[in-house]
Formats: C-alpha cells, structure tokens, sequence
C-alpha cells in the first residue's frame, strides 16, 4: 500500500473564556496504520469502498495532496511525528524498533507533547507507541521480562499526562494493554496466529487482550479520554494523539464488519477504521467543538482498487508508495471547506505548527525539520512554497530528497520491499542514483539522472548539507515561513538565485 500510514489531524475550536476571548484549540491527531493514500474515496475516484467519515473531515477542511512521512515504516514515521525531526537523526537507521528494544527518544528532547503540556494543555497519547519501551527484568532471571514493574522512557516521560496502549504493531508481542506505564494484566499465557490476514507473532498475551477487540477497545478509549476531560476541565485545552493500530496486520475486522465491502478484509477493516475515525468526530460534534467555535494488493486490484492510487511501490519503498500520504485538515473557522493544497510537506512539521498556532518560539534544538503549515491554511494563494526540500526514507536505510518537481533517490530499486527488491531481485545494470520529475511522471516510471547531472548534483549536495548540519530548518537565527519568508531567504530573491526546481 501507499505508505506507513495516514496522518490526520481535527483542529477543533475549545470553549470561549470567561472574557469572551477565544481560548487555544484542542487538538486531535489520527494517526491510522498502513492506510493508503487510494484507499480513501474522496482521493481515489477507482475506490472500491466508501470512507465517508474521512470524506466528510476533507470536505469540510482540507486536503493536501502531497504530503509525506518522514520514513516509509512504523517506528521512524511516529518519531518525526513526536519530536519534528527526521528519524535517521536518532540512533534507528533503518527498520522498526522490537519486543524489548529500548526507548528511541532522549528523556530530555522536547516533544510535540511536551511543547503543549507546557503551554497548558492536558496531552494524552491512545494506541500503538512503537518508539521502544523500559522493560524492567525479574530479579532472579535477567533475561526475563516483570510485567508487573513499571515501563520506562514512554509517553508519560516526554510530555503527555495520560496514556492507554499497545507497545508496537498488533503482530509484535508483548500482547498486553499499558496504562500510563503499567501493564494492565500480567501475561500467563502465549499465542500466535498463522491466519493468512490475522497473523501475529508467538508471544506474552494479557488475560485481558484479545486481538479482534483491540481496535474498538482503543477507539472506545479515544471518545472516553476526550468526555472526561471535558466533564472535569472544560476550560482547559486538551491534545489528543489517536494512533490507531489499524488497517496494519493482523488484519481483524469484527463481525459487524466482515464482508461489507465484497473485496477482502483488508477493505473491511479500512472501512472499520473510518467508522472508528467517525466515532471521535461524533464525539466532538457532541460537544460542539466542531462547530465555528498490509494487504493482498494482487487480490485488490481485482477489483479495481490500488492503496497506492497511482504511485509506485508501497509500503517500505523509496517510492511515492512508500511514504505518500492522505492528509486532511480540519479548522472550523480557519481553515476554508472544500479546500486543497498542493503544497509538498511532511509530518515532521507537526511540532512547528502546533509552535505557531500558540505563538510559541521552538528553542533552536527542537524540530530541526519542521515547518509551520500555517500559512497553508489561510489559503492564501501566493502563499510562498513551505519547505525548500524534503527527506524520503526507505526501511533499508536508502535516502530520497525531493525539491520542487524533482525528486533524486540514492539507491538502485525500491529501496524497500516491492520490485525491484534489494538483497531479492537482481540489481545489474541498474543506477545507483535515480531522478524522477515528479510534476510529469509521478509514477517514477523514466529515470532522468543522465540526462540533468546538474541537479543530481545540487540535490546532492543540499542533502549532505542538512545532515552535516543537523537540520533543514533555517535555523533558529532565521524566520520560519509565515509569510513572505522562505527558508531563510526573501521570496523573490530565491527565485532570483535559483528559479531552476524552486517550485
């Protein structure tokens, strides 16, 4: 499928203070699992299932269409979205965290979280983590896992007050809830499933988990975190990071579900996560704070359907499958309905555009890759371009960067797992660098690196350039694009010193 997951974010407007003066806006972020950027209706007209709780968010606010994760699997995708910086900055180069791996994200680096907490929001974090935990041993077995002593180095210690999860994907053990930074039951027995979609690993599983209820249970948590904050502090902004585990494997849709799409149940459960996305929309309308105020991809196109809509490869790749994403926004009163933006960005800029929308100025070491989308969502036409470039991951380890139309992948094949596969299929005779104009071949189908060495070069050059120098902000001595800046440089004088690929 297209790409790790999608990223969504509702901006909903929060109650009016005592003094008539509008207060900061709750947000809520869904972040859904291996969902692709085809796989909802109101972006794939060749859908073979209807998203209409997706569709309504995009109708109602909205839709970039080229948006982007930082990587192209799990683990790295979620440490850009916490802590605006690109994953191959931490210790993890490529691949996902495990079982049992330790916390990837320094106690002491702000996060997302940590920034809002500050600026007086209750912060709470539901669903799949996978950024590592501290699993504390027994005692007398050092190569055995206590349940029931405390986590370590999770949501609690970077910045949210609440959370209720699952370690990593559903197919990766151990299978027990965690509360706050506790287990919520200690695991006596094991299980393992060979189903040809439900499959998950052999590993620890709670008395209280079962993988098919998993995704309502979370869902059910999601909509009770925001009616008890606002039963017990209405006054006071919340920031909900919903990380559903879902349509990832094990691929579980409940009964109400199996069979409503007649395609496989992979489209079943995608339907099943729009309905679980419907269920927090229908809690915030409760409340009035909507108002102004992996999958068988042979057996799918069978009928007629594409996760990846026209893009190349899926998830893990280099390719636009790999990391091109659904991204919709909704802001009732800021953000215009019906709306759209082609403006190419990345989910590491949540941290500086939840910065912006509080007025907060980011100390220079956090989110060194994050952008403020804010002038985005005016709608502003000669709104000037967000980000002078952006870094593409595969789950290999291979770099992309992508500037203006072109985009230059540094590895032969995908990089990832679909054809042509390293370590798989056969490399000889292809390029070791790939250049692909992405304004008039999105579908990464003519490499064009002989043809303009001149670009390979400046490209490059500009991605050496933001890895030696830790970042591809401006800088904390530069102003963020907010109006008529961009990377540093007044408008039209970038144009004037590079108009090649600057749009």
């Amino acid at each position: 499928m297209i790409c790790i997951s999608l990223f969504l974010m509702v901006a909903s407007s929060c109650k009016t203070r005592l003094n008539n003066s509008p207060g900061p806006p709750n947000i809520v972020f869904i972040l859904a699992d291996d969902l692709g950027y085809g796989d909802l209706s109101c972006l794939n007209e060749h859908a073979a299932w209807k998203t209409p709780s997706m569709d309504e968010i995009a109708a109602q606010g909205m839709v970039f269409t080229d948006a982007h994760s930082g990587s192209a699997l799990c683990t790295p995708t979620r440490y850009g979205i916490i802590t605006g910086r690109y994953s191959w900055r931490s210790t993890l180069k490529s691949g996902v965290t495990w079982s049992w791996d330790k916390p990837i994200i320094e106690p002491d680096r702000m996060t997302v979280a940590s920034l809002l907490q500050d600026m007086g929001y209750t912060t709470a974090c539901i669903g799949k983590w996978h950024l590592g935990l501290g699993w504390q041993m027994q005692d007398d077995q050092p190569d055995s896992i206590d349940f029931s002593k405390p986590v370590t180095g999770g949501p609690l210690e970077l910045g949210f007050d609440y959370f209720y999860g699952i370690t990593a994907s559903l197919d990766i053990p151990p299978y027990v809830y965690i509360e706050n930074n506790r287990s919520t039951s200690i695991p006596t027995t094991f299980t393992v499933s060979s189903d040809k979609y439900g499959w998950w690993r052999w590993g620890h599983t709670g008395d209280d988990f079962i993988h098919e209820q998993v995704l309502p249970h979370l869902t059910e948590k999601a909509t009770e975190f925001i009616e008890h904050h606002l039963a017990e502090n209405s006054e006071k902004p919340f920031f909900l990071y919903f990380a559903l585990p879902a349509p990832h494997t094990p691929i579980l849709p409940t009964d109400e579900f199996q069979g409503i799409t007649e395609t496989n149940p992979y489209g079943d459960f995608v339907v099943q996560v729009d309905c679980s996305v419907g269920r927090v929309m229908e809690v915030l309308k409760k409340h009035g704070l909507t108002e102004n105020t992996e999958a068988d991809y042979e057996e799918l196109a069978r009928f007629g359907h594409n996760p990846s809509y026209v893009f190349r490869g899926h998830k893990a790749d280099i390719f636009e499958g790999g990391h091109r994403m659904p991204f919709l926004v909704r802001w009732p009163g800021k953000i215009n309905p019906g709306t759209s933006s082609s403006q190419t960005i990345c989910l590491t800029d949540l941290m500086a555009t939840c910065a912006a929308i509080l007025d907060y100025k980011l100390p220079p070491e956090a989110g060194v890759d994050s952008y403020s989308l804010l002038p985005v969502f005016s709608g502003e036409e000669d709104d000037p371009i967000i980000r002078e470039a952006t870094v593409h991951h595969s789950a290999n380890g291979n770099f992309a960067i992508r500037k203006g139309k072109w985009k230059l992948i540094l590895c032969p094949g995908s990089g990832g797992w679909s054809y042509p596969r390293p370590g798989v299929n056969d490399m000889t005779g292809l390029p070791d660098i790939q250049l692909y104009d992405m304004k008039n071949d999105q579908a990464e189908t003519t490499n064009l690196q002989d043809q303009f060495p001149d670009v390979v070069e400046r490209l490059r050059t500009l991605l050496i350039r933001y890895i030696e120098e830790g970042r591809s902000t401006p800088g904390p001595h530069q102003p963020y694009v907010d109006q008529e800046h961009w990377p540093g440089l007044e408008w039209r004088e970038r144009q004037r010193i590079d108009p090649s690929g600057s749009k």
